[in-house]
């Protein structure tokens, strides 16, 4: 038998044979006029052995015509295969499908099911003509422009319907998106020549220009035309989620995988796909990951396109070394992935195209023009680089303030905001988040009554959405200012209130936020007015791209014809702020070096890792690739002088060894479980050494000793125990916890010594206790899964607690990575794995399901199981319009897009199970071959 493909195709089966009058079961139906061109009609051609016997005691279907006859008259379910509800979805959904006008009718599904018989007897039934033309349609436009895209020549300008697309990604796009035309710098953007012959390109434009559309289409491209993978690296989780939500539409249309990897999220390597290609969509910390892992199992070259949003973050501390190690392996690796990056904010270019070897497009267009003013006292000057001054007298603001109001607005917001709200939106950025909500309070303290009247139905929906996601908790300031249309926005606000508050500010139901600079960068929420409180954040003055971020939110595309930005300056900050707004953006500098070269050892352990260099030579042979060496940072020590040093702290540290005499590298056990599972190297050894101390005495009883293994090392410096509240939960734990507790270092007396306010010996390391204070904090939220109640226990920010929740979750994942490397720590592998989905959601058992859908957080969860949509399956086959009506304050685009985001995980896991399947029926390739007999 020759090596390849078994001639075998599955064939579900029931375990036992039913009897044909007996109700059969419904399987999940698939989309109505839809069919995966991957999926044959059920039964069709089935190959099987000769001693499978698929018509039981039947001589003939093709004679027994009472079969036929009873068929017609049967009132039974419909057949297996048809597409019809699941005979367990929520009665809202069932009165739907039967209220709704039906599809073939009794009749109709009898007829069906005999031609399915019959075709299974004789011959297969031919498809239906207008999907056979459909199919054809769409396939010969991907053939034609595969054919261009092979044969291109400078003259060609269009290279299909759609940019090199099918007609049907137009379509689609007009549909699911609304755009009906684009603008013409994306037009000329996708008909330059580097990108028709795929090579690379940075391209950069100011905020809110829609730098995103061109690349989605170049990743359509790819994923459609050439069959090859991509990788869309955004900074940001909920950017992330916020991603995959909006293109799972287009993934379920255009038959493509759309894969989060994001915390804790994300499969390492990822499933290989025979027959569909993968959107992988990633924060910059799990794209490192996935490449290495892509490296390893020698699938980089599936990778056809790799698009990095916010290219400017290669300057901005470790992610930024993080981001430059990624794209140098794709670069130095495969010659076949494009690569394209974008920002708005760019300094020097010129380095970075060097980096990427790639080629530039900017472009200063704004949909919607912007403004820059400044306001010193109540004077309004326009920015003006004409002016000496560099500034311009606008006009006077005009406000009334009695002497209460000055005292409590000396920078006049409230007439700034007043002159744009409700009837359009503003944001105010303030430099700390408690300055963020003391001014959304001040401004509601002083707005007239008539704001309360305005959407005041769905500020009311909104007040009750958030005592929801609380746990009946809500916040005592925004249930002060949501009736007015204000609110704030920062890290100390849980993931749900800050994605009701945008979403509700999206709609135009609040008008105004005050938020920290985060928001600039995190969300796209664009507003009419974008108010800089102070030229400063925290305590540092404003850099250039930070302000053009911010600035940048002014303008709402397709609703304001004008946006604009105003800074707040004091007298003695004039100065500053002019060499601000005059001076050049920030140059983006490689930070390998940083931290003392941390970024440049993790580099090199990976690289020798993943065989990629194994002598110093092939070490500088790969770092003539980055960006470090483009902007030439150590040439006063020379490359090779780095290289050599980090050489040697790595062997040092005993992460890479010498092969005997040999100049050839390799990395040790721990070196290898450091890098596969993303782990510090700072804190390699200490982790290493905290999971081989807990085998000794390792309590299985409670969660509490693997939550102390899996708290984060770098959010120790933040946590500031309470002590008094330590000695309470200490004295709670059960004898087990506490003695536990007191193995790793933190027994009962120094709690009760800290707490009393007594010293302790100098020397202690304080790290245990506040570790074991975290854990604690971890423990209550396993617990009662109520971050509110958690916060307020431990006298902490309800968004602190929820960022060591993640944070937990994402650093548990690594130590899971690092611990399958080393085979002394076998005992993790299944502690740490079910601890990871734990921390992950943290919710009840029933809820996971559900809470794996991207924008489902625990109160949506529960008011979808409360109305039984309970599995995947349910959400997947609901209806949008049912399910806005079925839940509580969900509109429309948010249930549609919720329901999409289920249909493409299930769509997901079904692939990967096919895949495995598949993979178990390939007859290996080096199958011993039978000896001739002597």
């Amino acid at each position: 038998m020759s090596s390849g493909r078994l001639q075998v195709k599955v064939k579900r089966v029931s375990e036992r044979r039913r009897s044909r009058d007996s109700p059969k079961r419904v399987r999940t139906p698939v989309r109505p006029g839809t069919c995966s061109p991957s999926r044959r009609p059920v039964m069709e051609e089935e190959l099987c052995s000769d001693s499978d016997d698929l018509f039981g005691d039947y001589d003939s279907i093709l004679g027994d015509s009472s079969l036929l006859q009873r068929l017609d008259d049967r009132p039974g379910p419909p057949w297996e295969d048809e597409p019809g509800p699941c005979r367990d979805l929520p009665a809202s959904q069932l009165q739907f499908e039967e209220e709704r006008e039906p599809l073939p009718g009794r009749s109709r599904r009898s007829d069906l099911l005999k031609r399915t018989m019959l075709g299974n007897a004789a011959a297969p039934p031919a498809a239906p003509r207008t999907a056979v033309l459909k199919e054809a349609v769409v396939s010969e436009e991907i053939s034609v422009a595969m054919r261009a895209m092979e044969t291109i020549s400078s003259q060609t300008t269009d290279l299909g319907p759609f940019f090199g697309l099918p007609s049907k990604v137009k379509e689609l796009m007009q549909r699911l998106r609304g755009i009906q035309k684009l603008y013409d710098w994306q037009e000329a953007c996708l008909n330059l020549d580097c990108v028709q012959q795929r090579r690379n390109l940075i391209y950069s434009l100011p905020t809110s220009g829609g730098k995103t559309l061109v690349a989605e289409i170049l990743i359509l491209r790819e994923l459609l035309c050439r069959r090859k993978d991509c990788l869309l690296i955004l900074p940001y989780t909920s950017l992330v989620q916020e991603k995959v939500r909006g293109l799972a539409s287009l993934g379920l249309e255009l038959d493509f995988l759309v894969e989060e990897y994001a915390g804790s999220r994300g499969r390492f390597p990822p499933v290989r796909r025979r027959s569909r290609t993968s959107l992988y969509v990633a924060t910059i910390e799990k794209a490192h990951g996935l490449v290495n892992s892509l490296i390893e199992t020698g699938r980089l070259e599936n990778l056809g396109l790799l698009v990095v949003d916010e290219l400017h973050m290669l300057g901005e501390g470790s992610r930024g070394a993080v981001m430059e190690m990624t794209v140098a392996k794709v670069q130095h690796l495969s010659r076949n992935t494009q690569i394209i990056g974008m920002s708005a904010t760019l300094g020097n270019i010129q380095e970075l195209q060097a980096f990427l070897r790639a080629e530039l497009y900017s472009s200063d267009f704004r949909p919607v023009q912007l403004k820059e003013f400044v306001k010193v006292g109540d004077s309004i000057y326009e920015v003006d680089p004409t002016e000496e001054s560099g500034f311009r007298f606008s006009r006077l603001l005009p406000f009334k303030y009695s002497s209460a109001m000055q005292k409590a607005d000396p920078d006049h917001i409230i007439a700034l905001v007043t002159e744009v709200i409700p009837a359009h939106s503003c944001l105010i950025f303030c430099p700390t988040k408690k300055n963020c909500e003391n001014v959304a309070a001040m401004i509601c303290k002083y707005l007239k009554r008539d704001f309360l009247r305005h959407r005041e139905a769905e500020k009311s929906r909104l007040l009750e959405d958030l005592q929801d996601g609380g746990g009946g908790s809500t916040c005592p300031v925004l249930r002060r200012t949501v009736p007015y249309g204000v609110a704030y926005h920062h890290s100390g606000l849980t993931t749900e209130e800050r994605r009701l508050l945008e979403e509700a500010f999206s709609r135009g139901v609040l008008c105004l936020l005050s938020c920290t600079s985060t928001l600039a960068a995190g969300v796209n929420l664009p507003a009419r007015r974008v108010i800089l409180r102070s030229p400063f954040v925290a305590t540092e003055f404003l850099r250039r791209s930070q302000y053009k971020q911010m600035a940048g939110r002014a303008g709402r595309a397709g609703m304001d014809s004008v946006g604009e930005s105003v800074l707040i300056l004091q007298e003695k900050d004039r100065v500053a702020a002019k060499a601000l707004l005059s001076s050049p953006m920030e140059r983006c500098v490689s930070q390998l070096l940083e931290e003392d070269a941390k970024g440049l050892l993790t580099l090199i352990l990976s690289l020798i890792g993943l065989h990629v260099a194994a002598s110093l030579q092939q070490l500088q042979d790969f770092l003539q690739g980055t960006l470090l060496s483009v902007q030439q940072l150590c040439a006063d020590r020379g490359l090779q002088d780095v290289v050599l040093r980090c050489v040697r702290t790595l062997c040092d540290k005993e992460l890479i060894a010498a092969d005997g005499h040999a100049p050839s590298l390799q990395v040790t056990r721990l070196g290898r479980a450091a890098y596969k599972g993303g782990v510090d190297l700072t804190v390699c050894h200490l982790l290493y050494k905290d999971l081989r101390g807990g085998l000794d005495g390792l309590l299985l009883s409670s969660f509490l000793h693997l939550l102390y293994l899996v708290t984060p090392y770098d959010l120790l410096p933040q946590c500031s125990p309470n002590w008094m509240i330590f000695l309470r939960q200490f004295t709670s734990l059960s004898a087990a916890e506490q003695k536990m507790s007191a193995a790793v270092g933190v027994p009962e007396s120094l709690v009760a010594r800290k707490a009393a306010g007594q010293t302790v010996k100098k020397g202690a390391d304080a790290a245990p206790a506040r570790r074991m204070y975290l854990a604690l904090v971890l423990l209550c939220l396993l617990k009662e899964t109520s971050v509110w109640g958690v916060a307020e226990r431990f006298q902490l920010s309800r968004g602190f607690v929820q960022t060591l929740l993640s944070s937990a979750a994402a650093f548990c994942s690594c130590a899971l990575h690092f611990t399958e490397e080393l085979e002394e720590l076998w005992p993790f592998r299944s502690l740490l794995l079910a601890l990871t989905q734990r921390l992950t959601y943290c919710v009840k058992a029933e809820l996971v399901p559900l809470m794996e859908v991207a924008g489902v957080m625990e109160a949506r969860a529960k008011q979808l199981y409360g109305a039984g949509y309970r599995t995947l399956a349910h959400l997947a086959n609901a209806d949008p319009a049912v399910l806005s009506r079925t839940i509580q304050n969900l509109y429309i685009k948010q249930a549609s897009m919720m329901v999409a985001s289920a249909k493409m995980l299930l769509s997901e896991k079904a692939a990967a199970l096919q895949e495995e399947v598949d993979e178990l029926l390939t007859l290996p390739d080096d199958l011993p071959r039978p000896r001739p007999l002597p």
